[in-house]
């Protein structure tokens, strides 16, 4: 089965650095746009089912595809972003390191939370060309796990980039 992994669409917070976690975000004008210039590759892959964090942001960016796809969409908070606990709503601008508070998901809690999505992918949609609209973070977990590697080695994806994983 296919699964492609795709990030939502530029926030108001992305751009402003802030960390999101749980936080439903607002979609930019930008964003919106990103969003729309991605469906007709979208429409070339044969989907059948988008699977969706339930955050709002990547909700609003299902139903801006679902507008041409028109495909069933299942929310579920197995593709939620990283909790950050009290960090959530602070500005990180990629040069001030700030401490993981004690209160935040930790890196081994989601690491086995994408484990648990794609075994859930595996054991319930194995006929289906999934869709699955995340997160930046939880994107690249979900690949670091399917590719037995560390995040850190899992580049950043791009607003509505996706990539694909060939689930057996």
């Amino acid at each position: 089965m296919l699964l492609y992994l795709y990030r939502h669409g530029e926030t108001e917070e992305n751009r402003q650095h802030i960390l999101q976690g749980c936080m439903p975000g607002t979609l930019t004008e930008e964003g919106k746009a990103q969003i729309a210039a991605s469906i007709p590759a979208l429409q070339s892959l044969g989907l059948t089912l988008i699977l969706c964090s339930d955050i709002q942001r990547c909700k609003d960016t299902a139903l801006i595809i679902n507008e041409v796809l028109q495909l069933p969409i299942v929310y579920t908070p197995l593709l939620r972003e990283r909790d950050w606990g009290s960090a959530t709503g602070m500005v990180v601008d990629g040069v001030t390191k700030i401490r993981i508070p004690d209160d935040a998901e930790t890196l081994t809690a989601m690491r086995q939370r994408a484990q648990d999505f794609l075994t859930f992918v595996r054991n319930h949609y194995t006929s289906q060309t999934v869709l699955a609209i995340s997160h930046g973070l939880f994107c690249r977990q979900i690949q670091a796990v399917y590719h037995h590697v560390e995040i850190a080695d899992i580049v950043r994806m791009k607003n509505t980039e996706f990539r694909l994983l060939e689930l057996a």
